[in-house]
């Protein structure tokens, strides 16, 4: 229910009025039935702006941290997390992808939309990063299609480290279903994982616009947090 009130009545209204969000490709968004919509992740307010225009219902894997930080900011966040039925998942561990995938299965079998970043964590610099393949089993293990979707101009308003937004009007684009359907029955085998991941990638980066980098976005940032470690005096 709360869905709904912050749908259609308090932050959807809100965010269209402030960001006047340009949406294409909507049509491409099925009617009814389970899908999986996977798009680029550049900006905090990803997680707002797309449910906000979809006539339907999406269900996003959201990251454990989302339902755990400290302070009142921390509370604020996993109560609107968990209101707005998001799903919390640990990305630590070896046990992490397994989750993730039986969770988006989950909402898959009852036939409801489920939204996910394949690049597995926000854009520091805008580039659109290599995805992780526990898109591509969803996909395979439900028999689902998968619509890529773009969101443009987000990282401009919000880039990572920007508490509040900064008002800017904002472009999601959706590209036409993809369907899997030859992989049938290779959901474990790694070699059709990693193409069916690659092809969504490739859509993704056609509807954004974005320069591509071959490279998991934890491991640069990993990187980069280890060399601004050392260039630390002391």
């Amino acid at each position: 229910m709360f869905y709904y009130v912050l749908k259609y009545v308090l932050l959807g209204p809100l965010l269209r009025l402030l960001f006047r969000p340009r949406i294409e490709g909507l049509e491409n968004v099925p009617d009814d039935g389970a899908a999986i919509v996977a798009g680029n992740h550049l900006s905090f307010s990803d997680h707002f702006l797309m449910p906000a225009i979809l006539p339907r219902r999406i269900t996003f894997l959201a990251k454990a941290e989302y339902f755990t930080g400290p302070g009142l900011k921390g509370r604020l966040t996993a109560a609107f997390f968990r209101s707005a039925g998001q799903i919390p998942v640990d990305r630590s561990g070896r046990t992490a992808a397994h989750s993730a995938i039986t969770e988006g299965l989950k909402v898959l079998s009852k036939r409801e939309l489920l939204g996910i970043y394949p690049e597995g964590t926000r854009s520091h610099d805008g580039r659109l990063y290599k995805g992780r393949v526990g898109v591509a089993a969803m996909a395979l293990k439900a028999g689902v299609p998968v619509v890529p979707c773009a969101m443009v101009g987000t990282f401009e308003i919000q880039p990572p480290g920007r508490v509040l937004p900064r008002i800017g009007r904002v472009t999601i684009r959706f590209g036409r279903p993809m369907d899997f359907s030859r992989y049938a029955g290779m959901s474990d085998e790694r070699t059709a994982l990693r193409a069916v991941t690659d092809e969504i990638m490739y859509e993704i980066l056609q509807l954004s616009g974005q320069e591509y980098v071959d490279r998991y976005a934890t491991d640069v940032k990993a990187e980069l947090a280890a060399q601004r470690k050392a260039r630390r005096p002391g």
